[in-house]
């Protein structure tokens, strides 16, 4: 753990004030001009406000501008955000989407890319650009002197969709087909609903509660357990038919006596009218009973290990990340990449995951996309000498982050509260699923989180049945709101905590609600939340498909590509003064260090194991 720092304060705010950080408002006293693109500079604004900035537009940082986060008695901090390099044809969301490879995902439930209607790369890059941005200013507050964040959409698009480039540039296939089809599935009365269980034996007793034919229930467990690997689940059309033939009361009460569970698709409507204000993350003191003082030090007081200059603005910190899946594993994975030291905490035997197909070296392509640089330490948290042994590794460490069921964590006694008793100064992260926000929720995973928040609305537009996709949208988007709380908690530690420690929450549902946030807004001014038919739809050419920018998406439409090599479409399009770029169907095909960029997204890796690694989404200085 890094040595204690004085707390940095202004000397200029009141004890009030100063109390009013601790509760949760790291950035205040701070102020925001914003700049960049608008959809991206939005979500900039509003995290930054959430965690108590000052957003100030003052008409002086246009679009390709540098925005500047400054106060608190820190250096200042430009930032500068954009959709690419100049040059790259890469101009807006859809054509980001499309040369990240994110348009072939989202679309292989239905064989053929298409986009996402909500503006996903434009949230992440939001995200990235706020966690490079606190990460500055962490930086400082322990010595350092970054003064410049910079972010690209398509540098967050590769992000994004790293787990399935991953998995397609590995050395051996995948494990389970890759071919259209997957959920939602249909009852009786018509109603749209997802499923979702993680034991196989759970879903064979709903198949048979509900007469199934044996064949299909077999058959159709494997593509329904690999669908968070392979973003489709092509089961049995005899699954459908069956849901089909009952009422979505009679599916519910299957689901309650095998023990899975179900949701129907809500509606942004009915999102927006339970919607409860409340931010998409939490910050509060780990141990509630032990407020920290608050000195007023000298003026430009400062401590700790220097960090910045090398290995990153959080090098010399310590993350124990006991995480499963995705979302908080990429949320370490994230703050590996800014500098911290990465310690997993493994079951006995290690990750499992460790050796799902593909491989690359024997090891999963998938897990490195999510785990690379990481050290690991095997504990059994059912032993108490092993609850324990974590406790003295918390004693050591600055952050412990975990995405354990609900209520885990305290079953053990290792919440924040007890482990504060190891580490007073330690920052405690939970990334989970509801954050309690929702009565009867059902089980926090992507796809049921998606279903009951209208994401399944959100990402298609009006004239389509509502679905959620089958990428991984919020598991990913969780995670980087995971990492961007800790870095909030580590920043509060830093400016405010005189050795007391922070407890943050994030969630699935915070990340739903940030990616539904524009079309919640538009329920609220009385319009309809989802976007026009076609929205986003890329055009068939005779040798693949090409994506229009959204300014230009309706005068691109009126053309016939299907007989055009793509190039020569995309030739026709520019000159009629309409911004287009190819789509990227097959992920392998991202480029390499050595190849050409087209797209200009970065050049696409190779680790040690051969394993293919996007580029870091920042650029710090």
């Amino acid at each position: 753990m890094a040595s204690p720092v004085t707390p940095r304060i202004d000397t200029d705010r009141g004890a009030a004030d100063r109390a009013a950080c601790w509760t949760g408002r790291p950035l205040e006293s701070f102020r925001f001009r914003p700049s960049g693109p608008a959809p991206i500079a939005e979500v900039v604004a509003e995290q930054l406000r959430t965690l108590g900035a000052e957003i100030v537009d003052d008409g002086e940082a246009a679009e390709g501008g540098q925005g500047l986060l400054s106060g608190g008695g820190f250096d200042p901090v430009a930032v500068h955000t954009a959709w690419s390099a100049p040059g790259t044809g890469l101009v807006d969301e859809a054509t980001v989407q499309a040369a990240t490879g994110i348009m072939a995902v989202h679309g292989r439930r239905d064989g053929a890319p298409r986009g996402l209607a909500a503006d996903y790369t434009a949230t992440a890059t939001g995200l990235l650009t706020v966690q490079g941005l606190l990460a500055a200013l962490v930086a400082q507050a322990r010595g350092g002197s970054v003064r410049r964040v910079a972010t690209r959409a398509d540098r967050a698009g590769l992000l994004t969709v790293s787990q399935y480039l991953a998995a397609a540039g590995a050395e051996e296939g995948e494990a389970a087909e890759l071919a259209p089809g997957g959920p939602p599935f249909t009852s009786a009365e018509g109603t749209l609903f997802e499923l979702e269980t993680l034991d196989g034996a759970v879903w064979a007793r709903f198949w048979r509660t509900l007469g199934a034919p044996e064949e299909a229930v077999r058959a159709g467990w494997r593509p329904f357990q690999f669908r968070y690997a392979t973003a489709c689940a092509p089961f049995p059309a005899e699954l459908h038919a069956t849901t089909a033939r009952h009422t979505l009361a009679a599916v519910a009460h299957a689901a309650a006596q095998a023990g899975a569970d179900v949701c129907r698709l809500r509606t942004l409507a009915e999102r927006a009218a339970e919607h409860d204000g409340q931010p998409p993350l939490r910050l509060s003191p780990s141990d509630p009973g032990r407020l920290p003082q608050l000195p007023v030090p000298s003026a430009g007081a400062m401590g700790g290990a220097s960090a910045g200059a090398q290995g990153g603005p959080l090098a010399g910190l310590t993350v124990l990340e006991a995480g499963r899946r995705i979302q908080a594993p990429l949320a370490a994975q994230l703050l590996g990449l800014l500098g911290a030291e990465v310690v997993r905490i493994e079951p006995p035997g290690g990750d499992p995951l460790r050796g799902m197909p593909p491989t690359c070296s024997g090891i999963s392509a998938r897990w490195l996309a999510l785990n690379r640089g990481k050290s690991a330490v095997e504990i059994d948290i059912k032993s108490p000498a092993d609850r324990e042994r974590l406790r003295e590794l918390a004693a050591g460490a600055d952050v412990f982050l975990h995405n354990w069921a609900p209520g885990t964590a305290a079953r053990l006694g290792l919440d924040s509260g007890d482990l504060a008793g190891a580490n007073p100064a330690l920052v405690y992260a939970y990334t989970g699923g509801w954050d309690d926000r929702i009565d009867g929720a059902p089980m926090g995973t992507d796809f049921m989180v998606q279903a009951r928040t209208g994401v399944g609305e959100a990402v298609r537009p009006e004239g389509e049945p509502p679905a959620p996709s089958l990428m991984t949208l919020l598991d990913v988007l969780g995670g980087l709101l995971g990492a961007q709380a800790v870095l909030a908690g580590l920043l509060l530690r830093e400016r405010y905590g005189n050795g007391v420690g922070v407890r943050v929450d994030s969630s699935l549902l915070g990340a739903a609600d940030l990616l539904t946030g524009p079309a919640l807004r538009r329920v609220a001014r009385g319009r309809s939340p989802r976007r026009p038919a076609g929205f986003r739809a890329p055009l068939r050419t005779a040798d693949g498909w090409v994506a229009p920018a959204d300014a230009s998406a309706p005068a691109a439409r009126a053309h016939d590509l299907t007989g055009l090599a793509t190039g020569d479409a995309l030739a026709l399009l520019a000159g009629q003064g309409l911004a287009a770029t190819r789509v990227t169907t097959d992920l392998a095909e991202l480029p390499a260090p050595s190849g050409d960029d087209p797209h200009g997204a970065g050049a696409v890796g190779r680790d040690a194991l051969g394993a293919p690694a996007v580029p870091s989404p920042w650029a710090l200085g």
